[in-house]
């Protein structure tokens, strides 16, 4: 029997005294998919980080085709067929595909004339595989995150890897472009190719993997064929007990409305013609593909794109929203889709975070109250059980389920009444997620109305009280809560779902 591609023994790592693993083994056939599963912050960044060379381990052992090797760098792990493609793409702004292709796949030589017709030849040969519609001498720039996500899958099939690391692939991704990606792995895997796939979309590792390794502080918790477990036991052993209620039960009848959209419509976005209303203490759930136009909805409720056409009326009187601030000062508050863009300024301390939309109100005629701040941060950090070492951490320090919290409690430090809320769970480990959920549930008994959008499927059923269903720009279903999943996704497609038409 031919030796794993690779095999970790006993691997140690600690940080400043914490241990971040604590003896984990793992290893990888060929032309297997080993799914990689654990809450954020039980250590598989840090096994990530062994594997590519990122961070010497202080114990174990790591092997390659059966060859012990003394120590790995990130060089030697690329030379050795070892890629990963990240959750955020690390690709330069301002090149373009085939450049950015280029530095990553063109040997280091000196100086030479660069043949700039076979760059691009060979970047429209990767996207091509790919299925990616993706002009080769398009700037990154203006790649959407799913395009820029395709991209980096590009580099590593074109390194020839033997050994992809997938971490959060399908975040940003449409079920057309997933289903894509779905299919290049299992060529890949008919190749020979070994693929560690990590993702907290369990739907994903029943369809994928072939083993799966579950880890927990720092601890390999198991090891078995992904035919050998149900969703049921792979979250208990995620986070060491029972989920029996992964999304909490609805509360108490919804109020009167809050929002309600006339024909709304914005030329810049190609948003046209949504009616809809929610009320107090009502989720309503937003379902369509990516580009459906939800976060352009989104856009203009929060007056980042202000609608140009129909009418909004908050609780009964007509408004005119032109900037986040009069959106603001209608108590409407926005939690954005990218969290580490738009979300939470990583280098900023959690209380800064928690401030920022309340300065005027905490810092009256611009003077400083550290304490005032402090106390603030501390009372979010309780109710929102966010886990750091106080309001002095750094934003880029916390898990993205805990960067989640952060962005959540700047906007409730507003005390809106309408609360849009743009994939809150995207990315984040099943115990955040119900920890976000139980949240949502929390404001809307409160009487706070919340626009959920997301593209997690199950989500938008379990979460919400009414479901508008978008396609093109502009809603054309709506479906009670708890509707048939096939009902939504066939809405969501232009193929005559029987909800009624909005």
């Amino acid at each position: 029997m031919s030796p794993p591609l690779l095999e970790l023994r006993q691997i140690e790592k600690s940080y400043a005294g914490v241990r971040a693993l604590r003896g984990v083994s793992f290893d990888l056939r060929p032309g297997e998919v080993h799914a990689l599963l654990g809450e954020n912050g039980a250590g598989k960044s840090t096994l990530v980080k062994v594997i590519t060379g990122a961070v010497e381990p202080d114990a174990g052992a790591i092997l390659l085709g059966g060859r012990a090797l003394a120590r790995l760098t990130p060089a030697e792990a690329h030379a050795l067929g070892i890629a990963c493609i990240y959750q955020q793409p690390a690709l330069f702004p301002e090149l373009s595909v085939a450049e950015n292709l280029a530095l990553r796949l063109d040997p280091a030589t000196g100086l030479r004339r660069v043949d700039w017709k076979a760059r691009r030849a060979t970047a429209a040969q990767l996207l091509a595989r790919l299925g990616a519609p993706i002009p080769p001498d398009a700037a990154v720039r203006t790649l959407s995150m799913p395009e820029q996500q395709l991209v980096e899958i590009a580099c590593a099939l074109g390194a020839g890897a033997r050994i992809v690391i997938m971490d959060e692939p399908t975040a940003a991704l449409t079920q057309r472009e997933q289903e894509l990606l779905f299919k290049v792995i299992d060529e890949l895997r008919a190749d020979g190719v070994g693929i560690i796939y990590i993702s907290h979309r369990l739907g994903e590792i029943f369809r994928l993997a072939d083993r799966v390794t579950v880890l927990r502080d720092g601890e390999s918790v198991g090891t078995c064929p992904a035919g050998a477990i149900n969703e049921a036991g792979l979250i208990k052993l995620m986070v060491g007990r029972e989920v029996s209620q992964i999304y909490p039960p609805r509360t108490g009848a919804p109020g009167a409305p809050v929002l309600k959209l006339e024909a709304v419509g914005c030329s810049v976005s190609g948003v046209e013609n949504v009616s809809l209303e929610i009320r107090a203490g009502e989720v309503l759930g937003l379902a369509g593909l990516v580009g459906a136009g939800r976060t352009e909805l989104a856009h203009i409720l929060f007056g980042l794109t202000p609608a140009t056409s129909g009418r909004i009326l908050i609780e009964g009187g007509a408004k005119t929203i032109r900037s986040p601030r009069e959106a603001q000062e209608l108590r409407i508050a926005y939690v954005p889709e990218d969290r580490r863009r738009h979300g939470v300024i990583l280098e900023m301390p959690i209380a800064h975070n928690a401030t920022l939309a309340i300065h005027r109100r905490i810092f009256p005629r611009g003077w400083l109250r550290d304490r005032a701040e402090r106390d603030l941060t501390l009372d979010y950090m309780r109710q929102l059980a966010i886990k750091a070492a106080g309001p002095e951490a750094k934003g880029g320090s916390l898990s993205g389920g805990n960067q989640q919290k952060v962005a959540l409690a700047r906007w409730l430090a507003t005390q809106p009444r309408l609360l849009i809320l743009d994939e809150p769970t995207q990315g984040i480990d099943v115990g955040a997620k119900s920890e976000i959920h139980r949240l949502i549930r929390q404001l809307t008994a409160e009487g706070i109305a919340v626009l959920l959008i997301s593209s997690d499927l199950p989500e938008v059923v379990g979460m919400s009280d009414r479901i508008a269903v978008m396609r093109g720009g502009t809603l054309v279903a709506e479906l009670p809560g708890g509707a048939d999943p096939h009902a939504v996704m066939a809405a969501a497609l232009g193929q005559g779902g029987k909800g009624e038409a909005a």
